[in-house]
């Protein structure tokens, strides 16, 4: 957008310039100074004019009219008339520029308000990566669960245990590899939720809301589980988030995950 505005710029000063110097080049003498052109001379015999001013008679015969004086007969234009087409150009070109810069920032303005999303960003859908390569990175020594998190789908990745038709997702396309991605972000006033290692669940530090590793609500001023993306496997074996996909689900009545299993964070 900036190299199309100084582009624009450029182009209207020269377009500026090139009109200045065409219409000084066209008039040719001083703007006070009107040409022998826009002298109206009516009626002006050449040999009566040639004597004008030079002290020698007119010829009077009776019956005949008087020469009219060339200098008397001639139109006087004052400076308002001379200068009109001076006048008007630059106040086209005022117009004109202010014209300009109201479409330029229309357009900025239109471009602002329809933002168009990047191929595998935030909106849009998110490889996560190879399955297997995320549950082993998943699943730590001694047993527990320790989340994948993935920046560009904003998302927690962590594995789903148990029967999914007996829980609160039943139905839902939420898990996917054995895998589903849990939206980072607090259900009750938006604040990033981080993981508690030792309790094995998610403690937002902000109110105190707390959910399982699962994403099902557990105690605090949250008015349900954590949100979650619909989630796909592809044809290479990679987790698919749809970050464009949001799954919302009301606090479950039977829980699926154990929480907690030690000392909260908050």
């Amino acid at each position: 957008m900036t190299g199309v505005i100084i582009i624009a710029f450029v182009a209207v000063a020269a377009v500026l310039a090139a009109a200045v110097f065409a219409v000084a080049i066209r008039r040719g003498s001083s703007p006070g100074t009107p040409s022998p052109s826009r002298v109206k001379r009516p009626g002006v015999d050449r040999d009566v004019y040639a004597t004008v001013g030079t002290g020698a008679e007119q010829p009077s015969d009776e019956g005949e009219d008087t020469p009219i004086d060339p200098l008397a007969a001639r139109t006087e234009v004052d400076e308002g008339t001379y200068d009109v087409t001076r006048r008007q150009f630059f106040n086209r070109g005022i117009y004109g520029v202010f014209g300009l810069f109201l479409a330029q920032f229309g357009l900025a303005s239109l471009a602002f308000m329809w933002p168009k999303l990047k191929s595998g960003g935030f909106g849009s859908k998110v490889n996560a990566g190879p399955i297997d390569t995320i549950l082993d990175s998943i699943y730590t020594d001694d047993g527990r669960v320790q989340p994948f998190f993935v920046p560009a789908a904003q998302s927690y990745v962590l594995p789903f245990v148990g029967d999914q038709e007996a829980s609160s997702f039943a139905g839902l396309p939420v898990v996917a590899g054995g895998l589903m991605a849990l939206w980072q972000r607090c259900v009750h006033l938006g604040c990033r939720v981080p993981e508690c290692a030792t309790s094995q669940g998610f403690e937002c530090p902000c109110h105190g809301s707390k959910y399982n590793y699962h994403g099902e609500y557990e105690d605090g001023p949250a008015p349900r589980n954590l949100d979650r993306f619909v989630v796909d496997v592809s044809e290479a074996g990679e987790l698919i988030i749809d970050t464009g996909q949001v799954i919302q689900t009301a606090r479950a009545t039977t829980k699926t995950a154990e929480y907690p299993q030690g000392p909260s964070c908050i």
